[in-house]
């Protein structure tokens, strides 16, 4: 028997351990750095003599675009450079090409600018075949001009210093810019054709002389905002189309040398001349109006900024100084994820794979390369998952859960300040609720109750601890979250009445002559409270809605929402507080009032025969004696309230703010992880989050826990000697 409890001990010590170990293994790839492997490609000397302008690799890494300042484009295979297809594209005559630029909102519609001024557009596209079946599969690009072969913008100057392009599903919006201040833009609006797929535009063009040499351009997806960074370092906004200037932004001295948007449209990337990257978005006011404010700064590059590449599919982007220094940055995590040196290939180009897994780099020498990275998850920082994060759209920093939108472009949101802020709410609440009346209730049935009593009643809670919480949950939510929105003022006067009026019935039985008190035998005087607490909360049920008439004038919830500004939800704190301290009570109960009943006789009868009253004896003996039991129980209370699940799902509105209004909901980390882990994709970084939040949970629960016994052992040797 003793082997067999050893056995069975060891085991529980394992599991735990191994659960621990499992978690880590799922989170540690979180906190990995990024990583890469150059693999050099071919020669390509055909290239040599002709720079490139612009560089594209399609999803699968195998297809690459090259388009040469000569005016040719070529489709190319990336492992061996294989020519799949090559043209000439429009205006490169009489002419050579000077710049080309991606739609942020669809990076394969490129915009470029020759020598002649005139600004052209094009589409690339690339199409998978699996014509033989499925090992037979064949990549087919294609290039094309869905707005035509014309130019879509003519500047009146030869000398273009910045092109910007951004295509919406009604406009495509067309700016480019002269080194003197000159700023045109295009705002033509577009149909389609449903039967032949021909776009027709209806150009506006609209230009301004500005005072400022302009080095970078960016356009808004919103088509509201055009961005223009000088010479001076100053980021100015213009509003579209318009073009009337909005506001300016010092961003330390060093001029502007490439200006982007990032994924989204929303955010404005900024490099400069001294190596410095700068993020930039409208902030509502609140006057309601929107104005341009520098966000973030991050870790400066070695020199001068030439190139940024943002992702097509998350909020991070590729850097190329002028050093042929590489680096790729997050924005939210507001961290460089990667940096590689490249002074050996001496980069002419790159171009990022939409999948951010692979850097096409044209080195010197018309020399292709391939930088494989492995960045699964740039997303995470210490600031995004612990501190206040300036978001998209958002007025000012905030810890902020929101991992999934209705868009692609959205930004994912994982703080778990406001999980781990609920999860402490909702403990709080529960164990306020549940503390008093089980520690309450476990020394009087234990001490006072008649023995009879208590072989009903202690009972009678401990198949309380038996529910299922889902059918605490179910009624928290559906029966009792509506009742009290109804009834809270009722609910309110009876916290205020119960305790009072109990106090008074009991003083009023204690004056009782002593022949009326022998007629409830001893121990039997619970019974009494039953109809008394009923007369109370009748007469709560019944005073309130005149004496919220005559001293609110009105409605409760109407008066703390309107005179008060405090927020009423439905499924909020109270509501879980009392259903949760309901499911808590019978645990707390049944282990106090085990440990105070199993106080040995002798010492409660020594008190008593020195001339303690049987209050005092329970206060300064039994309770001492059994404070380790005591302790144990409050703490397996709070683990239940901790890791609760259910009911926390069910009677709250699972709205993770933080907020320690009584009337306002929470999420916590349990029923958040119960409710986004079966819609999280395996291994993705909203995937190991959840695991991370249930380490910080199981970590939580070990460390209450260890804490717990050491001083449930402290306690226990203080009053052994009793």
């Amino acid at each position: 028997m003793k082997w067999l409890i050893a056995v069975g001990g060891v085991g529980v010590i394992l599991a735990v351990v191994m659960i621990f170990f499992y978690l880590l293994w799922v989170v540690f790839p979180l906190f990995m750095p990024a990583s890469s492997e150059m693999k050099e490609g071919p020669l390509m000397p055909s290239w040599r003599d002709n720079a490139p302008i612009y560089l594209a690799v399609e999803e699968q890494l195998e297809v690459g675009l090259r388009v040469a300042n000569d005016g040719t484009a070529g489709f190319f295979h990336v492992e061996d450079g294989e020519l799949v297809g090559k043209s000439k594209l429009p205006g490169s005559d009489n002419a050579r090409l000077l710049h080309a630029r991606e739609a942020v909102e669809d990076p394969r519609q490129v915009a470029y600018s020759t020598t002649r001024g005139l600004i052209y557009g094009f589409h690339h596209d690339y199409e998978i075949r699996f014509d033989g079946g499925v090992e037979t599969r064949r990549i087919l690009p294609s290039l094309s001009f869905p707005y035509g072969q014309e130019p879509l913008l003519v500047m009146p100057s030869a000398e273009i210093s910045a092109l910007a392009i951004s295509e919406g599903d009604n406009e495509i919006v067309l700016a480019a810019a002269s080194p003197q201040g000159l700023v045109r833009v295009n705002f033509a609006s577009k149909s389609k054709n449903f039967l032949t797929g021909d776009h027709t535009l209806d150009p506006s063009v609209t230009e301004k002389q500005l005072p400022f040499q302009v080095r970078g351009l960016a356009i808004s997806s919103s088509h509201r905002w055009m961005f223009l960074g000088d010479d001076q370092g100053r980021i100015h906004s213009y509003t579209l189309p318009d073009l009337e200037h909005a506001e300016t932004i010092e961003t330390g001295g060093s001029p502007v040398t490439y200006l982007t948007m990032l994924m989204g449209g929303i955010s404005v990337v900024s490099g400069h001349a001294d190596g410095g990257i700068r993020q930039m978005f409208p902030v509502r006011s609140t006057l309601n109006d929107f104005h341009l404010q520098s966000t973030r700064s991050f870790d400066p590059m070695p020199s001068a900024v030439e190139l940024i590449v943002p992702e097509e599919r998350r909020k991070g982007f590729v850097v190329l100084d002028r050093e042929n220094n590489l680096a790729i940055f997050h924005s939210t995590a507001g961290r460089q994820v990667m940096e590689k040196p490249l002074e050996k290939l001496g980069p002419r180009y790159i171009a990022l794979s939409p999948r951010a897994n692979g850097v096409l780099i044209e080195a010197a020498g018309g020399r292709l390369a391939m930088l494989d990275v492995d960045n699964d998850h740039p997303e995470l920082s210490f600031a995004s998952l612990w501190q206040k994060v300036w978001y998209e759209n958002y007025e000012e920093p905030e810890y902020v859960w929101q991992s999934s939108a209705a868009t692609n472009e959205f930004e994912p949101k994982f703080s778990l300040t406001p999980l781990v802020f609920g999860t402490i709410k909702a403990a709080f609440y529960a164990m306020l609720f549940a503390i008093p009346l089980a520690l309450m209730g476990a020394a009087y049935t234990a001490y006072f109750m008649s023995p009879q009593l208590r072989q009903w009643v202690k009972p009678g809670i401990e198949i309380m601890a038996a529910l299922p919480t889902v059918i605490l949950g179910f009624l928290a939510g559906l029966w009792f979250a509506p009742w009290v929105e109804e009834n809270l003022a009722s609910l309110l006067l009876m916290a205020l009445f119960i305790p009072p009026g109990l106090m008074l019935f009991a003083w009023i039985w204690s004056r009782l002559d002593l022949s009326t008190r022998l007629l409830i035998p001893e121990g039997w005087e619970p019974l009494l409270l039953v109809p008394a607490l009923v007369g109370l909360c009748a007469l709560a049920l019944g005073a309130a809605e005149p004496l919220q008439m005559a001293v609110l004038g009105g409605d409760l919830r109407e008066w703390l929402s309107n005179d008060l500004g405090i927020s009423y939800d439905q499924r909020n704190a109270l509501v879980v507080g009392c259903a949760m301290g309901f499911a808590v009570i019978p645990t707390i109960f049944s282990i106090a009032e085990d440990a105070i009943y199993g106080v040995p006789e002798s010492l409660s009868n020594g008190s008593l025969a020195l001339g303690a009253t049987p209050w005092q004896t329970l206060v300064f003996v039994v309770v001492p004696t059994a404070s380790p039991g005591v302790f144990s129980a409050l703490m397996i209370g709070l683990g239940r309230a901790v890791g609760e699940t259910m009911i926390v799902l069910m009677a709250t509105g699972n709205t993770p703010v933080m907020d320690w209004n009584l009337f306002e909901g929470m999420r916590t980390l349990a029923a958040n992880i119960a409710v986004e882990m079966p819609e999280s994709e395996v291994n993705s970084t909203h995937y190991r989050i959840l695991f991370l939040a249930a380490l910080v949970l199981f970590m939580f629960t070990f460390l209450v826990n260890t804490g717990a016994e050491l001083i449930r052992q402290r306690l226990r040797e203080k009053y052994s000697s009793l």
